[in-house]
């Protein structure tokens, strides 16, 4: 059943996405070229309406009768509303801010939190009264983080897919129905899309779909990944590390520069790939390939044992600081890394 509604969702997006791209142009969602953006011509920009309907329709059938469906929906339809509004009207960080604080509040009351981490050893960590804006925090933060990498054709969708086949699959070893689902089911929904969305794109997701993606998966790795038996807080982070970190840097590079951390600029990992030389469909093809290998390594995570676990940590950290040197993330200057293995040799 659940690969069929892997299929079942694939199949709508495909057929939803040309309809929605007619009514994108038709009340003027549409994304034009300036500076900042690599597209040369107006796009409409509303494909994640597409896959918001695929997902809730076929969630609502495949798992109509779980405690979570609801607040997981209601608080889908918000951050869904939210980013399309932006793509109407461009509407304010501080707007766009407050929408995605009353999704996350929603999912939060109905139930779904980050209550404790499992440590090694079969420790515990209880939040207690952090649960609330650990949870929170959490959840804004990687609904920002898929959306601010959402800057070439098929870059957020394709990220997102490869993390929801990351979380489905552990879902699926872990006996995890609702997140097997809804992963599975926004997964088809996602790739449906990616059909119209990879180079060169035909619409683009706009913050319709990337802070709807965003928001849905922060909140299938809180219910995917409860029971990891180790550091079970980390397990989505390595399967999200490439949009968690393009987004940490880029506000480590805000405050250095002294400027706003909302503040855009031409400087996130796809911006520095492309300046490197490499082509729009390279960057996106080489950003992939590090977000499989994350996922891979998310995978390796949970089954290794403690010092191994550890191993591929300190590895994931030290490919992570030589993807900010070579690509020149925080600055052209900040090299600490590579300096030290020319000294060495």
């Amino acid at each position: 059943m659940a690969y069929l509604a892997l299929i079942i969702s694939f199949v709508t997006t495909i057929l939803l996405t040309p309809a929605v791209k007619k009514i994108a142009v038709k009340i003027g969602a549409v994304d034009y070229p300036n500076q900042r953006k690599v597209h040369k011509k107006v796009m409409p920009r509303l494909g994640g309406l597409s896959i918001y309907i695929s997902f809730v329709l076929w969630l609502i059938i495949f798992e109509p009768s779980n405690v979570y469906i609801w607040p997981l929906i209601v608080g889908g339809t918000i951050i869904m509303a939210v980013g399309l509004l932006d793509d109407l009207y461009e509407l304010s960080a501080k707007v766009k801010l407050l929408g995605q604080l009353a999704a996350a509040v929603t999912v939060v009351l109905g139930g779904i939190q980050i209550d404790f981490i499992n440590l090694p050893f079969d420790g515990k960590l209880e939040f207690g009264m952090w649960t609330i804006p650990i949870t929170i925090l959490w959840i804004v933060g990687v609904t920002n983080a898929i959306n601010l990498i959402d800057g070439l054709d098929g870059l957020a969708a394709g990220v997102s897919a490869i993390a929801l086949l990351t979380i489905s699959g552990l879902a699926i070893t872990m006996g995890n129905s609702l997140a097997i689902f809804a992963g599975l089911i926004l997964l088809g929904s996602t790739l449906g899309f990616l059909v119209y969305n990879f180079h060169p794109a035909k619409i683009f997701l706009g913050d319709t779909g990337s802070l709807f993606l965003g928001f849905m998966i922060s909140v299938l790795a809180i219910l995917g990944f409860k029971n990891v038996t180790m550091f079970s807080i980390i397990v989505p982070m390595i399967i999200l590390a490439i949009p968690i970190s393009d987004t940490f840097f880029a506000m480590v590079r805000r405050l250095i520069q002294k400027k706003p951390i909302s503040s855009p600029d031409k400087l996130h990992l796809h911006h520095c790939l492309i300046d490197l030389g490499y082509s729009h469909r390279s960057t996106v093809l080489i950003i992939y390939f590090l977000s499989a290998l994350f996922g891979i390594a998310a995978i390796i995570f949970t089954k290794a044992t403690l010092w191994i676990s550890l191993v591929v940590l300190i590895a994931l950290a030290v490919l992570i600081e030589l993807i900010v040197e070579i690509t020149g993330l925080i600055g052209k200057s900040y090299r600490p890394l590579l300096n030290l293995f020319s000294r060495v040799r």
